[in-house]
This record gives structure tokens, C-alpha cells and sequence, in this order.
């Protein structure tokens, strides 16, 4: 199997491109891409609305190639990510990806702003909660096209949940850690070795 030609970044509920493993994830694309890998890379800001956020994902990756396109989805991303994958057949990597949404977010209808900008405000409706529920895919068909990175110290989503949902794919439980995945870069080897890619200790980027 080769490396992604084409990678998609989904951000998590409230949050956005400028997030700290989104950013780490573009500046690692700018280092594969000096050392001659032809990454196009997409990291969209979602709406809040699953039906709207699922419609721009297809149109951004659309004609994207199914067997070397990749999608790497935090929290609410990685249960974009799935949804994508169930239907495309590409590889995915999770990080600490919501598997209950519907059920989760249930609690968060109202007026909200963004983790990273305050400024910006959306509203979480009931019809949106709705959406995600009947978004779920029943089974994951092929687990082996994922890589899960799941933090028993997240302090949001329930790794007890995460776990049995990707059972067979490939699985790095933390003992510890949190939801943002705070110790993010101390996966990235992993997640490009999942990728096909190489990753070189001495060719990081300073993460932001």
C-alpha cells in the first residue's frame, strides 16, 4: 500500500482548522512535501449542521481516488471520518473519535461559540442532533482501515465506547493522556507509519 496522494483533516464539535493537532497535522504535510511526497491536503472548518458538514466533505473529496486518499478525524471529526470511510473504502485515522454523537451532543443544543475563537457563534439545534443519529453507520465493514488512537484519560468520551467499536482495527490506547490528545506529537510516528509514510525524528516541526 502507498502513501495518501490526497488528506483530508476533520476537526471536532466547536472546534476548527486553527486547532493545535490540525495545524501540527498541515505543518507535517509542508515537511513530507519538501522531502517530495504530492500531498493535497484539505482541512475544512465544518458547520455545524452534520447534514451540511457531510455535504461539503464529499464535495471537497469527491473526485478524490478512494485508494490513496487518507482522512485523520478528532472527536466529532472522527465520526465524519467514519462515515467517509464506511462509504469510500479509504484508510482513517481516529483520534479519540466520537462514536455516540447523537447521544453525546444531546446535551449541548444551543447558542455556542468556537473553543479557538469566541468570537464565533453557531447554533446546535435538536435537528441537528437528529441528523447525526440517522448519520451512524450500522458496522464498520473493513477495520483494518483504521487507526484508532484512544486516550482512557479522556475527560469527554468514553474509551470504554471507542474501543469495542473499532474492534480489529489497528489500536493505540493511552493509559492516560486526555481528549485534545495533549501528547499528540508523540503519535505522529505511528500514524505515519499507518500512512505509508516516513517519519524523520530530525525533520520535525517545531509544533505550534
Amino acid at each position: 500500500m502507498t502513501a495518501p496522494t490526497h488528506l483530508l483533516y476533520l476537526h471536532g464539535f466547536r472546534s476548527s482548522p486553527g486547532s493545535t493537532k490540525a495545524r501540527r497535522m498541515a505543518a507535517e504535510v509542508e515537511r513530507l512535501r519538501a522531502e517530495g511526497h504530492a500531498i493535497e491536503w484539505c482541512c475544512p472548518q465544518l458547520p455545524p449542521s452534520p447534514a451540511e458538514a457531510r455535504e461539503l466533505i464529499d464535495a471537497l473529496c469527491s473526485a478524490w481516488p478512494a485508494e490513496t486518499m487518507a482522512v485523520v478525524g478528532s472527536s466529532l471529526g472522527g465520526f465524519y471520518a467514519t462515515v467517509l470511510t464506511e462509504r469510500r473504502g479509504c484508510r482513517a485515522v481516529l483520534l479519540n473519535p466520537s462514536v455516540e454523537p447523537a447521544r453525546d451532543l444531546a446535551g449541548q443544543i444551543g447558542e455556542l461559540t468556537a473553543w479557538h475563537d469566541p468570537t464565533l457563534r453557531c447554533a446546535f439545534t435538536a435537528a441537528h442532533v437528529e441528523e447525526l443519529r440517522a448519520m451512524r453507520p450500522a458496522r464498520i465493514a473493513d477495520p483494518t482501515r483504521y487507526f484508532a488512537v484512544i486516550a482512557k484519560g479522556d475527560e469527554l468520551l468514553d474509551w470504554r465506547d471507542m474501543a469495542p467499536r473499532y474492534a480489529g482495527a489497528r489500536i493505540k490506547l493511552l493509559e492516560g493522556s486526555d481528549h485534545a490528545l495533549s501528547d499528540f506529537e508523540q503519535h505522529l510516528p505511528e500514524i505515519l507509519d499507518f500512512l505509508h509514510f516516513h517519519h524523520h525524528q530530525g525533520h520535525r516541526d517545531k509544533a505550534p
